[in-house]
């Protein structure tokens, strides 16, 4: 037999896809897959439904419908005054993870080298190497997770076509500072580079901390491709709605890739984000507020339990460090334990790195909170039976 792409050949099964059945299979409390347990706002719902009905149900724009064209511009340029047009800046995609793929696939060539932060989402490498390209990875060191501003300048080299960026960063919990942005904006103009940036989690965000697009620094409107998710933002995750805000030199491209890919996204769903984003400011501060109360209960009663829990300053991820429980083993070997003794699923967050990178932790986990607070609560009074039984 003739052989077949060698990078997903060699993939195994994704360490969500693995833990969630078994969560399923032990009957667990599932807080390892990033997806909130209830449906999402009920007038967000009804507006799809009632779109469905009325149509038309028949192949959009290739690009998206252009209400919601117009309220990802309108979303863009409101909070964060990018001057986005929406009739030449703005695409529709099946999900974040499409739009992450169709830029990579429109930006990569062979022999290009696309810089990597770990620990990274699992599908940033992959689809890099698929395209003949490197993945070059610099490593956070937790548990600050502090960009290593002279590690970042060194991945760069003349073969440099792009780094891919997550802030707010999933596993990480992290949001960058404006002076770490400032640093990877300086090495991105020098080097004449793009920047991805995987920004799914930008209304995610809790007090004491903002979001600030790297697209909105000095000399990066032109090299930056942000990538939004309403899943994300209305708590939607299976309507695999993304959007990518790119200037008109670079969504050309993409858009190319985009319409082999895809090529058109359901319009019901469409049609009702693009009413979504046109809520007022109180639906993304009552959304962020809320998350920031779940993660206050679930890392209450992490650190009663004796995790040595990490401070989450976005998204919907919390990492603790298991050293504290006195455990011997690995963080994967844990997270087998916590969901088939305890009931309880999480994450390792060795998964997030590269099989090839050095010095990956593993003595830290990734808990996810987005879940209703009976079921937080129920998870940790679970889990206090792991610092009982470890200790």
């Amino acid at each position: 037999m003739r052989s077949v792409n060698g990078t997903f050949e060699a993939l195994g099964t994704t360490i969500f896809a693995v833990m969630s059945q078994l969560a399923n299979e032990q009957g667990a409390i599932n807080l390892g897959q990033g997806a909130p347990d209830d449906e999402g706002p009920e007038d967000l719902r009804r507006k799809a439904a009632d779109a469905v009905i009325k149509g038309p149900n028949q192949y959009p724009p290739m690009m998206g419908v252009p209400e919601l064209l117009k309220a990802v511009a309108a979303h863009d340029n409101r909070f964060y005054d990018l001057g986005v047009d929406a009739g030449s800046e703005v695409m529709v995609t099946a999900g974040a993870t499409e739009a992450l793929a169709a830029s990579l696939m429109a930006l990569l060539e062979p022999g290009d080298e696309a810089i990597v932060i770990e620990p990274a989402y699992d599908s940033y490498k992959p689809v890099i190497e698929a395209m003949g390209a490197k993945a070059v990875c610099v490593q956070l060191k937790a548990p600050e997770w502090k960009l290593d501003e002279e590690a970042l300048a060194r991945a760069f080299s003349d073969k440099t076509k792009l780094l891919v960026f997550n802030s707010p960063m999933n596993p990480t919990g992290r949001v960058f500072t404006k002076n770490e942005l400032e640093a990877i904006a300086a090495l991105v103009r020098k080097h004449d580079a793009y920047v991805i940036c995987d920004e799914v989690y930008e209304h995610l965000i809790y007090q004491g901390h903002a979001h600030v697009p790297l697209m909105t620094l000095p000399g990066m409107r032109e090299r930056c491709v942000k990538i939004g998710s309403a899943g994300k933002t209305f708590s939607l995750t299976g309507w695999k709605i993304g959007y990518i805000t790119a200037c008109e030199k670079l969504m050309g491209v993409i858009a190319k890739a985009h319409q082999f890919i895809t090529f058109t996204i359901p319009p019901a769903f469409q049609y009702a984000v693009a009413w979504g984003l046109e809520q007022d400011d109180s639906y993304y501060k009552a959304l962020a507020a809320d998350l920031e109360k779940k993660r206050d209960l679930l890392t209450a009663g992490l650190r009663e339990a004796g995790f040595d829990v990490i401070p989450a300053e976005g998204t919907y991820f919390v990492t603790t460090d298991i050293r504290a429980l006195g455990y011997k083993g690995t963080d994967f070997e844990f997270c087998r334990e916590l969901t088939t003794e305890t009931k309880v699923a999480a994450i390792p967050i060795s998964a997030f790195y590269a099989p090839e990178s050095e010095n990956v932790p593993e003595t830290l986990i990734r808990f996810c909170f987005c879940k209703q607070p009976a079921a937080l609560e129920e998870a940790a009074k679970r889990l206090k039976r792991v610092g009982q039984k470890v200790a």
